[in-house]
């Protein structure tokens, strides 16, 4: 195998797979393990959040500041508001960003490091609620926390013991699991976290509906009885591989550049044939009000590109599965 003009041997990626195989499966042990270490401490911790009339607070420093800068963001986009304060410069100035009716969570694998030792006073003076995230129960973090989720680790994936790995991700995990517990207690559904994520692919697979993409394509239909010329020129026009066939205010039937294809295949002579002649009956449909993404799931399962939108009876249009690709549905 070649690479940057540099030669790996097989032996190599084998050595290279064996580390990585093994630092994964010193984590997910120890994420596992947390399961063991869940206690009556957890649940009353989530329902303390739950309670709140305040935001959380999470800190920590290091690594862990880094973590608990993702907690903070898994929280906020589940419905729980938070924020983060570094715990070196809660104890310099920042020790105002929490509120009075704030709960704190505190990050530490020892549990006491000078700055979350120096912070923790502080606390008690104000009379916040303090949750500690600790793999050291017999820590200062740990002693002076009103909640303490256990979040021991017997090794980090470093081989030298050192590097924050394996102590990280089951803080990381730990997060997670109080986040989603505090969502499932609140009822926070699809819909609403569509609210806090209104940009880019997510947000438009929660929330972009099949009337906000038909509103811009154009609307191709043409009278049953329209001769061929006619039905090829609307579907070239509209630019949507299809045309709606319309007898009066009521779509009939559906031809697309597939079955101009077949057309032309079946017959040596066209100059007579009208879109009744060769339009497909019982087109697939869907409403404007149905999310764009389960637009996307009906096209690929029934192995189509197109489909009719219907606001109540009213044909409004088409939505083609290009569409879904240029939004990043797909």
């Amino acid at each position: 195998m070649q690479s940057d003009n540099r030669f790996i041997t097989l032996n190599d990626i084998q050595s290279i797979l064996s580390i990585a195989k093994r630092t994964l499966e010193i984590e997910s042990k120890a994420v596992a393990n947390l399961i063991n270490l869940l206690d009556e401490e957890f649940a009353l911790a989530v329902q303390f959040i739950l309670e709140c009339n305040g935001r959380v607070v999470v800190s920590g420093v290091g690594k862990s500041a880094i973590v608990a800068s993702k907690i903070v963001a898994t929280l906020n986009s589940t419905g729980t508001p938070a924020i983060f304060m570094h715990a070196a410069d809660a104890i310099h100035g920042d020790l105002g960003t929490i509120q009075e009716n704030d709960v704190v969570i505190c990050l530490s694998k020892s549990g006491n490091t000078p700055e979350i030792k120096a912070l923790l006073p502080l606390l008690k003076i104000a009379k916040h609620k303090l949750i500690a995230i600790t793999g050291n129960m017999e820590s200062s973090l740990a002693k002076q926390a009103d909640f303490v989720l256990n979040t021991y680790v017997e090794k980090e994936a470093c081989p030298n013991n050192l590097a924050p790995t394996t102590s990280t991700s089951a803080q990381m995990a730990m997060g997670d699991a109080l986040a989603i517990s505090l969502l499932e207690l609140k009822g926070f559904s699809s819909s609403d976290f569509a609210k806090y994520h209104p940009g880019g692919t997510l947000g438009k697979k929660l929330y972009l509906r099949v009337a906000d993409i038909v509103e811009n394509n154009q609307k191709p239909q043409v009278n049953i009885d329209a001769n061929v010329k006619e039905v090829i020129v609307e579907i070239s026009e509209k630019m949507l591989g299809v045309t709606a066939i319309m007898e009066g205010d009521k779509v009939v039937g559906i031809v697309t550049d597939g079955d101009i294809r077949r057309m032309l295949s079946k017959y040596d002579n066209i100059s007579g044939l009208t879109a009744r002649d060769i339009m497909t009956l019982n087109p697939k449909t869907v409403t404007v009000d149905t999310l764009a993404v389960k637009a996307l799931k009906l096209l690929q399962e029934k192995n189509i590109s197109q489909l009719l939108a219907f606001d109540g009876e009213t044909y409004a249009g088409v939505v083609h599965i290009h569409n879904l690709i240029n939004e990043g549905i797909l």
